[in-house]
Formats: structure tokens, C-alpha cells, sequence
């Protein structure tokens, strides 16, 4: 009780950051975000008893967010988010990344198998139930069994309408959990794209950085039973009547102006010991990144050279610079910020702060020391955990390898006439996945990757029988050459055929080939002597963590503590603002046309633009999307603290209208995920009369436009 006091009363706080359940807001946040400006109420944003915002909020594909905007259904999210299925309609024909999509009508829209969206139906706070049973003293082993056990016993007896479904999720450590009732959509189909170089303009010059000039949107649309339930795809669903779609404002924004983010943040580690901050961003990683360099640069090289592989890997290629690049802007504004001493600083607070309370310091006192040992105990497994990571990350021999290790297991597990019934499914997941696989350009990957992994781990951490293979091939050349040229795994069509026709070859296939027994090897002993230790050690420190959080909200109340993102929804809150750099250079709010064609450089990947915008620009045929000086503005910044899953988050005004699409940080906010710093902290976001300028004037789809509520 005295925890739950201190988390809901500690209230004093500087305007703006954090993540919050939308539900809490009308008790924790809404006085304070009418204070900066916000002109509805918690209600509007949240209610189960009418619609409201976040009837309008979509997970989109359970890896992105996007946004309903229009009483038909049609869901905007980023570009990026889009990315796979724009690619997989993608030919040299028909080059929709290169020349944009515009469904003309609802039956030139594409359906897309794999692609979904889930809407938050409701959110209850379920801890007592989940908790029932728990006490300070319950051994950890025992906590997490009663945990799972009412859990269990929850989801069986919650009440759920049809075509609803239950998510429990931990939040501050594990000492509150929240349910969230559910409900997904599996027909959502294509709607409208621009070309990559308006989606993706400086996709990798420019990614993390501002200012920013990227129209990174995309338009989808979802789909319903015609009593407008759930369905899977069919000809004859029809577009869905939502119970709410977002207002489009054409105002605009100001500096200063009151924003909000609405959207599924999908982690973050804002409470992490200075030992676990440091570690992260001093060590692991310069691995991560090093790794990638080799990956990328392989990469890189071969889009360059031949046009079908940059269609081939453009997904793939941008999968992976996004992350490096990421922590590289993450480990440089830790230490620009000296977050670690300033976390070390908290810490020593936090022990002063006990010393005056002795009958909290037996149980809290341990906690830092305890945390700092195991942390220094897991560094060796972390290391050879992250170069294991990347092997099996970059190289898609691996990635393949990896998931029909998985489907072998479940054969063995049930038999093969169960195995018979997975063929479809893995069938269309095969063909997916070899319709853009290049076995030369992956062979390359790995001859980069394999020997970091070779000469970088210890010896102890890697299987015998890999090192094996490598002394038999007598160098790391021949043994990748070998991997490559004398498996099935590289030979896509082959596979595939031989799945279809004969299931029980395909598995004894399987069990023979010769790249699939190493990277089972390779796994196979990483997981017994890298991953279970470190995941051992790990396991004592979320007990300790989870301590550590409730001693941080027990002993400083004067902060207000809000949850790490664990892909639920959230919203956060700030302003509309510039910000001044590191190095002291201040930058402005906002962006605008001029900035795009200032970037353009004809013939570039990055930054060559489409003729008719050239010609739009020329012509200054902006339509009614311009600002009051008659600018076309393009992209603007906000300080909402957001992460990786608020891509395709909708920027709301005040009003709770649609001013912008959230899809990226500044790089030195990227080091928001462990240390959020709202003076410096910005996300990014495209302004909204882009997107339509866009839809209307260059795509030449104005219809759309049409569809949306637009405001004033």
C-alpha cells in the first residue's frame, strides 16, 4: 500500500516526459497536460463507455503503430512500417519502392497475408489478482510459479466478448501488472505509398539525425466480415466502420504548442544500475556495431551493383542500419550527458536517503552491491552472447537454419503427420523468405562476420565442433565456401519442392545437411555455455531489480516514476520545440520544401527526388497545404519521449487532432531508451500537410484526401 501511495501521489515533476497508460491519465497527468495546452479531456483520450482516441490507435503488425483516419477504415503508419509489403508487391515491372502505389479505388488495393492490426478494446490493473499470494519473503522461484498460476486462472475466467483475446503484462519491474483486452484484424490491405526517395529520403545519411526532410508514410486499409467482425481475407469483406477515426488537422503546428504521442513504445531501461548502463553502452554495444560495419558495408556494395538485389534487400538492409545506427547515437549521448556518473550520483542518493530509514536498510541496503556483482559476472557471457546475436541476425543461412531447427524439433516432438499439417504454412513462409535471398551476397556476409566470431570469443564459448570443421576446411574461407555451396538451405526452390512433395524426405534432408549441422552445433553450444549461464545470472537480477524499482519509488517521492514501454499502449507528452545540440548549435522547429530540394542530389540513393515533385516545386503548386507565409512544411519536432514502436505514432494537438506522424529521434536522443532527457530529448515527426500534399499533388490520389475528416 505504501508503495502504490508513494507511485500515485509523488507528483511533482518538471511538464511533459514519460510514458503513461492512458487509462491513469485522468488521475496522474490531465491537469497537467491541460496546463501545456491540452484541450480535452483524459476522457477523450481514453474511455470505455464511447469512443475516444484511442479507439483510433492500432498496433500495426505487432511492430509498429498507425492510426485509423477515416470512417472507412483507412489506417496511416510510416513508410518503414510498410516497408515489407510495398516490397512484396514489388517487381522491375512494377517497382512500387522506386515508383511509389496509389490505389485508384478499393479494388485496386492489396491484400497482404502476414499483416494485421490489434485495437486496445479495454485496460484493467489486475495486481491483486496476479500478486494474490505474494509476499515480501516468497522465494523467487516460487513467486514466479504463483505468478504464472494466476495468470493462468485469470485469462481462463476474464470476461471476453467474441473475437477478443487477454494480454497480462508486468509493469515497474513486476510490481503492478495490467490486463489488456484485445482485438485483431487480419484483412488489411494497401492503400498508398510514395516512392522510396520521398519515404526514405537520406535513409541513411539522415537516419537519427535533424533536420530531417522524409515523407515516411504509408496508407493501408482494414478490412471486415460484413457484419464487421474480424475476418481473414476475402473478397467479400468490406472496408471497416470504426467506432472512431482521427480529425486531420490543416492548422499546423508553433513552437511552443501542446503535443502528444499516442502509440505501442516497445522497451525502454530508464532504471538500470550505472554498472548495467555502463556495460550496455561501453561494451556491448561497440560489438553490436563493429559486427554490423561488416554486414552493412557487404551489403551496401552489392545494392550498389545490381538493381534486382537493391529490391532484394532493401527491407533487410534497412532492418539492420537502423539498429547500428541506433547505438551508436545511444552509447555517444550517454556519455556526451555523463548519464553513468549521474546514475552513480542517484545511486549514492538513494543509499544516503536509506541510511536515515534502518529498519528499510537489511532489505533494501544489499540491493546495489548485489546488482554490480552480477552484472561484472555476466560481462564475458554478454560478449560472446552479442557476437553469437549478430551471427545469427545478419547471415540468413542462419536465420533460415534457425527456424527449421525449430520445425525439425516440433516434428520430432509430435510426429510426422503433424509436421504434414505445418507444410502450407512453412511452405508460404519459404517462398517469402527465398523470393529475396541471394545466396552470393549472403555467402559474403558471413566470410565478414564468421571470423570476428572465430577470433573474438573465447575458446571455451565456442562448440568443438565448429572449431572442427574450420581445422578440417583448413581456412575460414573454405569452410563458409563449403556451408554455402553444398547445402540445401541456399537452394530455395529445391527446398520448397521437396517439402511439398514428400515431407518425410525433407526432414531426413534436414538432418543431413551440412550447414544445418553446424549452425545447430554452433547454437547448440552457445545456448549451453553462453546463453544459460548469462541467463542464470540474469535471473537473480530481475528479483533485484524489481526491488531496486520499489525502493526508487518508496524513497524519492518527490519524482514521479512512469513505466518502462513493454509495447502496451502509452501515451506521452510535450511541446512542440527546436532544441540546441551538444556542441551548442540550435536548431529549429520545423522543416520545409526548400530543405528537401537543398538535399537533392539527381542520380543519388539517398537523395534523388521524383521529376513531378521537382516540377510541384518549380510551379509552387503546394495546394492548400501551406503555412501562413505560403511554405510547405515538411517535418517538425516535439519533445515526446518515444522508442522503437512509435513508429507510425500519431502527433496530436490539443484538440486531440492530427497534426504529424512520429518515425524517428534525434541522434542524441537516442540514447533515450536508457536515459530520457527532456531538455535535449526530440522526436520526429512529418508534418501531416506533407502527407497530404503528397497523396493529392503527387500521387494523384486526392480521393483519399477526400475520405479524412480534415479540420481547421
Amino acid at each position: 500500500m505504501l508503495l502504490v501511495a508513494a507511485l500515485f501521489l509523488s507528483l511533482n515533476l518538471s511538464a511533459g516526459g514519460g510514458m503513461w497508460l492512458p487509462l491513469l491519465l485522468e488521475n496522474l497527468n490531465e491537469e497537467e497536460m491541460q496546463a501545456m495546452g491540452m484541450k480535452i479531456s483524459a476522457e477523450d483520450i481514453y474511455s470505455i463507455n464511447h469512443g475516444s482516441l484511442k479507439d483510433a490507435i492500432v498496433h500495426f503488425g505487432g511492430f509498429c503503430t498507425g492510426e485509423v483516419i477515416s470512417d472507412q477504415g483507412l489506417v496511416l503508419t510510416n513508410h518503414h512500417c510498410g516497408y515489407g509489403a510495398i516490397q512484396s508487391h514489388s517487381t522491375l515491372e512494377n517497382n512500387y519502392l522506386e515508383d511509389g502505389f496509389w490505389a485508384q479505388t478499393k479494388a485496386d488495393e492489396r491484400p497482404n497475408p502476414n499483416l494485421f492490426v490489434t485495437f486496445i478494446e479495454r485496460i484493467e490493473d489486475v495486481s491483486k489478482k496476479v500478486l494474490m499470494g505474494v509476499h515480501d519473503d516468497t522465494p523467487e522461484k516460487d513467486r514466479q510459479q504463483l505468478i504464472a498460476d494466476n495468470v493462468a486462472s485469470l485469462k481462463e475466467n476474464f470476461p471476453l466478448k467474441d473475437y477478443e483475446d487477454l494480454i497480462v503484462k508486468p509493469f515497474y519491474g513486476g510490481n503492478q501488472y495490467y490486463a489488456f483486452v484485445t482485438k485483431t484484424y487480419r484483412d488489411v490491405r494497401l492503400v498508398g505509398a510514395p516512392p522510396s526517395s520521398i519515404g526514405k529520403y537520406g535513409v541513411d545519411t539522415d537516419n537519427w539525425e535533424w533536420p530531417r526532410h522524409t515523407g515516411d508514410f504509408s496508407l493501408f486499409r482494414i478490412y471486415t466480415a460484413p457484419d464487421g467482425s474480424p475476418a481473414e481475407y476475402s473478397a467479400d469483406n468490406v472496408p471497416m466502420a470504426p467506432k472512431y477515426h482521427l480529425k486531420v488537422s490543416t492548422s499546423g503546428v508553433q513552437e511552443g504548442d501542446f503535443s502528444m504521442i499516442f502509440g505501442f513504445p516497445g522497451r525502454t531501461d530508464q532504471y538500470l544500475p550505472a554498472s548495467a548502463l555502463k556495460q550496455r553502452t561501453e561494451v556491448i554495444n561497440p560489438i553490436r556495431i563493429g559486427m554490423r560495419d561488416l554486414s552493412l558495408a557487404v551489403i551496401d556494395s552489392a545494392m550498389r551493383a545490381n538493381p534486382q538485389i537493391k529490391i532484394d534487400y532493401a527491407s533487410k538492409q534497412a532492418r539492420i542500419a537502423n539498429a547500428w545506427k541506433k547505438w551508436r547515437g545511444e552509447s555517444e549521448g550517454v556519455a556526451a550527458v555523463d548519464a553513468v556518473a549521474k546514475r552513480k550520483a542517484t545511486e549514492a542518493d538513494f543509499l544516503k536517503r536509506l541510511a536515515a530509514k534502518p529498519a528499510e536498510e537489511d532489505y533494501y541496503g544489499p540491493l546495489l552491491p548485489q546488482l554490480d556483482a552480477l552484472y561484472a559476472r555476466s560481462e564475458s557471457y554478454a560478449k560472446s552472447r552479442a557476437y553469437a546475436a549478430e551471427v545469427n541476425y545478419n547471415i540468413d543461412l542462419f536465420r533460415i537454419g534457425n527456424r527449421l531447427a525449430r520445425e525439425l524439433k516440433i516434428a520430432e516432438a509430435n510426429g510426422l503427420e503433424a509436421f504434414a499439417r505445418r507444410v502450407p504454412s512453412l511452405a508460404a513462409y519459404l517462398e517469402s523468405f527465398y523470393a529475396g535471398y541471394n545466396s552470393k551476397v549472403d555467402m559474403l556476409v558471413a566470410k565478414a562476420l564468421l571470423p570476428e566470431y572465430y577470433t573474438k570469443v573465447p575458446e571455451d564459448h565456442q562448440s568443438f565442433y565448429v572449431r572442427d570443421q574450420l581445422e578440417f576446411a583448413g581456412s575460414m574461407d573454405r569452410l563458409v565456401t563449403d556451408l554455402f555451396q553444398r547445402s540445401y538451405l541456399t537452394r530455395g526452390k529445391r527446398m520448397i519442392s521437396l517439402l511439398k512433395e514428400n515431407p518425410e524426405n525433407f526432414l531426413n534432408m534436414l538432418r543431413g545437411d551440412m550447414a544445418f549441422q553446424y549452425i545447430a552445433a554452433f547454437n547448440r553450444h552457445n545456448e549451453d555455455k553462453v546463453s544459460d549461464p548469462y541467463n542464470e545470472i540474469m535471473s537473480r537480477v530481475n528479483p533485484l531489480q524489481r526491488k531496486y524499482m520499489e525502493g526508487l519509488i518508496l524513497f524519492f517521492p518527490e519524482r514521479r516514476f512512469y513505466p518502462d514501454a513493454n509495447s502496451t499502449m502509452r501515451v506521452s507528452y510535450g511541446k512542440v520545440e527546436g532544441f540546441t545540440g551538444l556542441q551548442g548549435k540550435t536548431y529549429h522547429f520545423s522543416t520545409y520544401m526548400e530543405g528537401v530540394i537543398a538535399k537533392y542530389k539527381p542520380g543519388d540513393y539517398e537523395f534523388d527526388l521524383p521529376a513531378k515533385l521537382l516540377k510541384l516545386y518549380e510551379e509552387k503548386d503546394y495546394g492548400p497545404y501551406v503555412d501562413q507565409d505560403g511554405k510547405l512544411p515538411v517535418c517538425f519536432l516535439g519533445s515526446n519521449h518515444t522508442t522503437g514502436g512509435n513508429s507510425g505514432s500519431p502527433a496530436l494537438n490539443g484538440e486531440g487532432h492530427l497534426v504529424g506522424l512520429n518515425f524517428d529521434r534525434t541522434w542524441q536522443s537516442t540514447m533515450s531508451d536508457v536515459n530520457y532527457d527532456p531538455t535535449i530529448c526530440r522526436n520526429i515527426m512529418v508534418d501531416i500537410r506533407y502527407v497530404l500534399f503528397l497523396i493529392d499533388k503527387l500521387g494523384g490520389a486526392p480521393h483519399l484526401v477526400e475520405e479524412m475528416t480534415l479540420v481547421k
